[in-house]
């Protein structure tokens, strides 16, 4: 089972492109690697205060995914620099 969660976040204390990356850069990689998940950032590229970030995983069931992407969303939420707004899963 392949679940994937989109979840589009504002960056508070960004003031530029550099700063956002940064932000970004530095939370992707830790979610990584402390978790089967594959990570990046899909739209709002070229918006310093705004970015959706997409969170993949694979396993042999729907609740293993499932699980796997609820850590990985409850992960991203605990850093204060950012805010989630909208979060949408899908399953193939």
């Amino acid at each position: 089972m392949i679940g994937s969660a989109r979840c589009e976040f504002r960056i508070y204390d960004a003031r530029s492109l550099k700063e956002k990356r940064a932000v970004l850069q530095r939370i992707l990689t830790r979610l990584k690697q402390k978790y089967n998940v594959a990570a990046g950032e899909m739209d709002f590229q070229d918006i310093w205060q705004r970015t959706l970030v997409e969170v993949v995983t694979v396993a042999s069931s729907r609740a293993a995914a499932e699980r796997e992407l609820q850590r990985a969303i409850q992960f991203l939420d605990s850093f204060p620099e950012w805010e989630r707004l909208e979060t949408n899963i899908g399953w193939l």
